[in-house]
């Protein structure tokens, strides 16, 4: 048996090449454009995947959509973002889950080595894990922007991991892209300010993104949010084992905590009628 590869993107010409190549075992390359307007739709028909468009909402309702409408040709969907790469060793694990038919997961998380300025950042950016193998029908996805799966049946974890180049296109573009991430992400926080801590049991639960989606709901009631962040990388996480690339990184994330902190206010303000 085989399984079915997605690969969302918006102008990803740079990057897709070598994401479609660490996967070209594949029989079925599924690429979801949301209109580029550079190569990317050309590059990824020449390689051999099917292209099929749709205009980019929010990132639950694009995935879920995916899920729903698109017809793969296996029963297993393993979902890549252009920048990251399968490797063998994950691909070897994946062929030996959709090869056991009696095996009760019905998604899988796994992990990804997070790569910035030439190294794997294993404190300041660890492995986590994220939901990326799974059969479509058992599968939904929750939140504007960074979602977390809502799973209907068990999950399971795989040992191999992706290998994420999150800066590929350089620190300006990652500050374009989260500073679009911290509109979404404030507008979660805005539904979220007022509400009781409904999530809080969430932070003992054993599926990881409950847990981390917990964290996330708890953390827009918290005071001095950029700091906490910078601490919890460079201090907990040890982050400073990292380098100037761990450090840097982790001013970066504190700076993406404190977009948010701003356009909360933002969207507060407006919503008492004050000037912005």
């Amino acid at each position: 048996m085989g399984l079915s590869i997605l690969i969302l993107t918006l102008n990803e010409e740079s990057n897709l090449p070598d994401c479609i190549r660490s996967v070209a075992w594949s029989d079925d390359i599924v690429v979801l454009d949301s209109f580029s307007s550079d190569r990317t739709v050309k590059i990824a028909e020449e390689m051999g995947a099917r292209v099929i468009q749709r205009r980019f909402d929010n990132w639950s309702a694009h995935q879920n959509w995916a899920l729903d409408q698109i017809a793969f040709k296996h029963p297993w969907v393993f979902y890549l973002d252009a920048d990251e790469r399968m490797t063998e060793e994950l691909k070897v694990e994946l062929l030996g889950v959709v090869g056991d038919p009696l095996r009760a997961p019905v998604a899988y998380y796994c992990g990804r080595r997070n790569m910035f300025m030439g190294r794997w950042i294993k404190h300041a950016m660890p492995p986590g894990l994220i939901m990326r193998f799974f059969r479509p029908q058992f599968l939904r996805f929750q939140r504007l922007v960074n979602p977390v799966p809502v799973i209907n049946g068990p999950h399971g974890y795989l040992v191999g991991m992706l290998t994420h180049y999150n800066f590929s296109k350089g620190i300006s573009e990652w500050i374009e892209k989260h500073n679009r991430y911290s509109q979404l992400e404030a507008q979660e926080g805005m539904k979220l300010r007022h509400q009781q801590s409904a999530d809080e049991p969430g932070l003992l639960a054993s599926d990881p993104a409950l847990r981390r989606r917990a964290l996330k709901n708890l953390s827009f009631r918290l005071p001095w949010r950029p700091l906490i962040k910078f601490l919890y990388l460079y201090v907990w996480q040890r982050g400073w084992l990292d380098g100037r690339a761990g450090f840097t990184y982790c001013v970066l994330q504190a700076f993406y905590e404190y977009m948010i902190v701003l356009k909360m206010r933002e969207l507060e303000r407006h919503q008492q009628g004050l000037p912005t």
